[in-house]
């Protein structure tokens, strides 16, 4: 960074107590504060499964990691939702208070409250009533069904909880209390973990224990992020839970969920994603030298493990995003390209750690999640090296579906949200096991993560091309002010 542009970084107005600090702050050190704490709860929000999977792995067994990776879908459809609510409602507030237009913020925070209540208790009752045939289409197999009826009926029941605090987790975030965020989200994991062995080994309840330690854990998290919206008028907070506030307002619902849509849809696309995939392993595993459970559970972990490393590049994609909105509001252009430029280089190396310690110890990380058969033990290495092969592409990926986001482009970012797996990964399960063999799901990730990296390239490009012509503007109108 240039003298002028560190001058410009460290500016701050004359009246600091009225204006927002997303706005004149240093941005590495607004980028480290939103997003560690952002990250920290990507991070909780897959140890909710990471724990369930090895609890029930050392407890169950491989049937019962199997039906976590059946009810993986489902719980997708839950995040999708979550995060299309929260991330949308977050970036729509972030613009508006750049804006200086606060009210509408806080209506925002509470339309969104409301939304996401409603829209849970509608896919609890649709999810109840067709669970089995939604278990089959999952890719349940006669085995494993028990198992997945059991957790998942539970799971389902504790869905508005959960979708309450991945919203409120978010918009938090937005008003300029990322800690709190990661705190909602750390007490329930928290007590995920210390429930989960509690209730498997201790009562005996199997994968039904498993599925109310992390109910109860998620409870725990809507409680305490709605209690903070709802604190004393006196507290220093943007936004605020305000009954009169709730009226349902179809026009603002409509705008922030379209800046939310390109959220929704990686997680809806994950969804379709992991059908397809959890049939095909069954499929081809069926036709292998070992079964399609076998295949099924293993790569169940190795998505768990994918959702954590990624936890970093999202966590710095979401920890972002309220800069780059603020900034949009305030049209510091200057502040966006940096805010960019530092996510994508802290987010590919976080992963990129992650990514080493796949490729280097695969067999000590597969080890934590049980092994009760050579063969399982075997795959699972495999697919830990092979599917995440290229994984420390998604950084990149990440952080600019969400800068398009945050940047009021919702057509740009949704776009990208579907490129990876509904128009890359998914051809590629379908295609490549015909020729290939189960091998072929495993190559599919690698060549779906390297191609579409090459392609976001060709969307930011001309986006950073377009920023620095602005960049340039702004800097014209500070000279002739001065």
């Amino acid at each position: 960074m240039s003298n002028s542009e560190q001058t410009l970084a460290n500016q701050k107005p004359m009246n600091q107590k009225i204006e927002n600090p997303l706005g004149y702050q240093p941005i590495w050190n607004l980028l480290i504060k939103f997003s560690v704490p952002a990250t920290i709860s990507c991070l909780i929000n897959s140890i909710y499964n990471i724990v369930d999977q090895i609890f029930i792995g050392q407890g169950v067994g491989y049937l019962g990691n199997a039906a976590t990776t059946v009810a993986f879908p489902l719980m997708t459809i839950l995040l999708a939702f979550g995060t299309l609510i929260g991330a949308g409602s977050s970036a729509f507030a972030a613009i508006k208070l750049g804006e200086k237009k606060e009210h509408l913020a806080e209506k925002t925070l509470n339309n969104a409250f409301m939304f996401s209540i409603v829209i849970s208790v509608i896919i609890v009752i649709i999810g109840l009533i067709f669970l089995e045939p939604i278990l089959v289409l999952f890719g349940a197999t006669e085995n494993v069904m028990p198992y997945a009826m059991d957790y998942t009926s539970i799971v389902l029941l504790g869905s508005p909880f959960n979708m309450l605090a991945i919203a409120l987790s978010n918009l938090a975030r937005t008003d300029g209390n990322p800690r709190m965020s990661m705190y909602g989200m750390l007490i329930g994991a928290i007590l995920n973990t210390i429930l989960n062995p509690i209730y498997i080994f201790i009562f005996d309840w199997g994968v039904r224990g498993s599925a109310i330690a992390t109910v109860t854990s998620q409870i725990i998290s809507a409680i305490i992020l709605t209690r903070y919206f709802v604190k004393d008028a006196k507290t220093p907070q943007h936004m605020r839970l305000k009954k009169k506030l709730m009226k349902p307002d179809a026009k603002l619902i409509r705008r922030f969920l379209t800046l939310g849509i390109s959220s929704g849809i990686t997680s809806c696309v994950a969804c379709i994603m992991q059908i397809v995939m959890n049939r095909s392993l069954v499929y081809y595993g069926d036709q292998s030298e070992i079964t399609g459970d076998v295949a099924l559970s293993a790569m169940g972990i190795v998505m768990k493990i994918a959702m954590i490393i990624a936890s970093f590049a999202i966590g710095v994609g979401i920890g972002a995003q309220p800069i780059l909105g603020f900034n949009r509001g305030a049209e510091k252009y200057r502040r966006i390209r940096t805010t960019y430029t530092y996510a994508v280089l802290l987010a590919t190396g976080s992963i990129f750690v992650g990514w080493l310690a796949c490729q280097i110890f695969p067999s000590q990380i597969i080890s934590i999640f049980g092994g009760e058969s050579a063969e399982f033990t075997d795959f699972a290495i495999k697919c830990l090296r092979i599917y995440l092969f290229c994984i420390f592409c998604a950084g990149f990926q990440i952080v600019s579906t969400n800068y398009f986001q945050s940047t009021g482009q919702p057509l740009k970012a949704s776009i990208l949200s579907m490129l990876r797996q509904l128009l890359l990964l998914i051809p590629l399960i379908l295609i490549l096991p015909l020729f290939m063999g189960l091998n072929g799901i495993l190559f599919s990730a690698p060549i779906a993560d390297s191609t579409s990296a090459l392609i976001v390239a060709l969307f930011i490009i001309p986006e950073m091309k377009k920023l620095n012509r602005k960049i340039k503007e702004e800097d014209i109108r500070l000279q002739e002010a001065n």
